[in-house]
């Protein structure tokens, strides 16, 4: 079996447009996995396989490549960088051991590298950094170094330092070793010589020497003593410390290059090789319970000899069939096992495994924990669900998905094609957890929701194209919702006498807006047993029910306390279902009285403009309601940031291109629920009781 030690499970993840498909390409070139390599500009990248995802120049799916660097095994995902597929980036962070975090030389940290650098935070996961594109007009190493630790929070240990800047720009140097790497105008990966450092840059290597090695040797109590009566380390102890830093996520070893063309990427594989965890020295993943999600305190342990525990990640419907990618924690998957799902309790048979080169396939018979493997024709498998060794049921702590917060509407434009989109969707929403699709109820209408127009408009063209499902597209909905701004203490009795037992239930009830955030949160403080115990969860059942939709617009209801704190019942017609029809009548008797009022999604957008163009981008937002947070300026432009309701962004890519001649760009997600002002709700209202009255 293979030696887990040599192995490393890393991910790509950046901002969109910093290179990281052209970086993963790269890597599979360095490593002798494609002879030609394909240009994302060109379409031709091997991991951007969705036509898709070639026509668009951007990666949209999370692409598994498996490729070796002198003598370890590398398993590398490439993830979208997109805002609306945030999803994807998380989803890999899960099961990944360690990560590249690719930055542009020129657009420094931008809002997408910091949502996903924060979603590597959460998951703990180690990376290096590499600063791309330093070929580029307008690049600056230190600038961006200096971004890493101001905007990032994080401590870059500056590993290499770039020879020239712009078109100048010909190599780097190692400053661990203290030796410039210089590539020839040929393009060439291989085509570089190894020589002393510029004359003119001497002095600045030394220093940032020493400031690697003090950096490195804190990772070390001894080590830093001897450092400091003298002692000079040696190159593996230094090594040694840079490794565990990363590991313990002390500061991430940053490197400097261009991937485009093909300058510097070989130290950042070695990097990868020296400085990144295996699978046995993270953390290991831990168990929880089924029924609470809670953590149980035993962890997946990562050893083949265990038994077997795998999580799917990711389902992908392509040409042969539905994959589940897998990845295993720990024992070992053969072809012809019958393995557990946790999630349904149902047993599945392995068929064919396979190792995936992007789109390409090599059959396998086995794998073992540490791999990242797919596995062909699964049925009933899950983004997320726990697959082991059914004598050992276990639950591996689940993921958490984003809420969409757009919808459309869409019908199929004849109707024959009812059917198939159907079936089309169906693949569609076990791909990506994060488009969800509903039937309005009065309406008959299919709903579609996502994280942004993006999102939704690749999804419609996924259904044209892959499935050849033509369809007729509303207009986008924004997702709002109801609470309430007042304290109201109200009393209801329900009670209906008819031949035989009847039916009784009076509650005296506390209706208050609650924290933010905090949903719906029930309370009992009745005494003496004028409701008994065992009818309060029938109270909270009635009142719950209700909170799917409110009185001003039928939007769901967010941030409510109800505090039940007297009431009356009859020895013989009261039962729960009497107490749970007079909550739900309750609730629509008080909730207009607390001062309902309509909330809607507001999204954190973060906008790049040149610098003559930043008084109409303000303007602008100013014009939809927006908030202004922060003006940061940079090299290229100015960076603004701001808080606008969604209902106001629709089409804004296009007006920022006309404003800005082309040149801006603008990533937004949702930040929070706030109160609509007036007249827009009274529009809302009003349009929501057009469309009843027209059903």
């Amino acid at each position: 079996m293979a030696d887990l030690s040599k192995y490393r499970n890393i991910g790509i993840f950046a901002h969109v447009d910093a290179g990281k498909t052209t970086t993963t390409e790269r890597i599979l070139k360095l490593t002798g996995k494609i002879h030609k390599t394909g240009e994302v500009h060109d379409g031709e990248s091997t991991t951007d396989f969705m036509e898709q995802e070639a026509e668009r120049g951007i990666t949209i799916q999370s692409a598994a490549v498996t490729c070796e660097w002198k003598g370890h095994r590398l398993n590398v995902i490439d993830t979208p960088g997109h805002v609306d597929f945030t999803v994807e980036v998380y989803r890999s962070l899960k099961v990944l051991d360690g990560g590249i975090g690719v930055f542009c030389g020129s657009g420094g940290v931008e809002p997408q590298s910091e949502t996903n650098w924060r979603y590597a935070n959460e998951s703990e996961v180690a990376r290096c950094i590499f600063v791309n594109k330093l070929d580029r007009m307008g690049a600056d190493f230190y600038r961006v170094v200096g971004q890493v630790e101001k905007v990032l929070g994080a401590n870059p240990l500056v590993m290499t330092l770039p020879i020239g800047i712009e078109d100048q720009f010909t190599g780097v140097v190692d400053v661990l070793t203290k030796k410039a790497y210089i590539w020839d105008e040929t393009g060439l990966p291989e085509n570089y010589e190894i020589t002393d450092v510029p004359a003119d840059m001497v002095e600045k290597v030394e220093e940032y020497h020493e400031m690697l090695v003090e950096s490195a040797v804190e990772q070390d109590d001894d080590l830093m003593e001897a450092y400091m009566e003298g002692e000079t380390p040696s190159l593996e102890q230094i090594k040694a410390c840079i490794r565990k830093g990363t590991r313990d996520l002390a500061f991430f070893p940053t490197f400097c290059g261009s991937a485009f063309k093909n300058k510097g990427m070989q130290l950042v594989l070695d990097a990868v090789v020296d400085y990144l965890p295996s699978p046995t020295e993270v953390d290991p993943q831990p168990l929880t319970d089924p029924e609470t999600g809670e953590p149980t305190g035993d962890v997946a342990t990562v050893d083949a000899d265990e038994p077997l525990k795998a999580l799917a990640f990711k389902i992908m419907d392509d040409r042969f069939g539905a994959l589940t990618f897998i990845r295993i924690y720990a024992g070992r998957m053969k072809k012809g096992d019958t393995i557990l799902n946790s999630a349904t309790g149902k047993t599945e048979r392995i068929g064919r495994m396979v190792e995936m080169q992007a789109d390409e396939r090599n059959e396998l018979t086995e794998a073992q924990a540490g791999d990242i493997i797919a596995v062909v024709g699964m049925k009933n498998v899950q983004t997320g669900h726990t697959l082991c060794d059914p004598k050992h049921e276990c639950t591996l702590e689940a993921m958490i998905f984003p809420d969409p917060v757009i919808s459309i509407a869409v019908a199929p434009k004849d109707k024959g094609g009812n059917e198939k989109m159907g079936i089309a969707i169906g693949k569609m929403v076990a791909e990506d957890p994060s488009f969800q699709v509903e039937t309005d109820e009065d309406s008959g209408e299919t709903i579609l929701k996502g994280m942004g127009e993006l999102h939704l408009d690749i999804k419609v063209d996924i259904l044209k194209r892959t499935y050849g499902v033509e369809l007729v597209v509303g207009q986008p909905q924004v997702a709002y919702r109801e609470t309430i701004t007042q304290e109201v203490e109200d009393s209801y009795t329900h009670k209906k006498q008819s031949g035989g037992s009847g039916q009784f239930g009076k509650i005296d009830y506390r209706i208050k807006p609650g924290e933010i955030g905090s949903g719906f949160t029930f309370s009992s403080s009745v005494v003496g047993g004028n409701v008994p115990k065992e009818f309060w969860p029938a109270v909270e059942k009635g009142f719950k029910s209700m909170m799917e939709e409110g009185v001003l617009a039928g939007f769901p209801v967010l941030d409510v306390e109800v505090e039940l704190f007297d009431g009356g019942f009859h020895a013989v017609d009261s039962s729960a279902i009497a107490f749970e029809i007079a909550a739900k009548g309750a609730f629509r008797q008080s909730i207009p009285k607390a001062g309902a009022q309509l909330l809607e999604p507001i999204m954190k957008v973060d906008v790049f403009t040149p610098d003559d163009n930043v008084g109409d981008v303000i303007g602008d937002l100013n014009r939809r309601r927006g908030m202004i947070k922060d003006q940061e300026a940079g090299a290229m432009g100015v960076r603004i940031k701001g808080e606008v309701p969604l209902s106001e962004m629709f089409g804004y890519i296009g007006h920022l291109r006309t404003i800005t001649s082309g040149r801006g760009q603008f990533s937004m997600e949702f930040a929070h629920y706030a109160p609509c002002p007036q007249n827009v709700a009274d529009a809302v209202i009003a349009a929501e009781k057009e469309k009843k009255a027209a059903k």
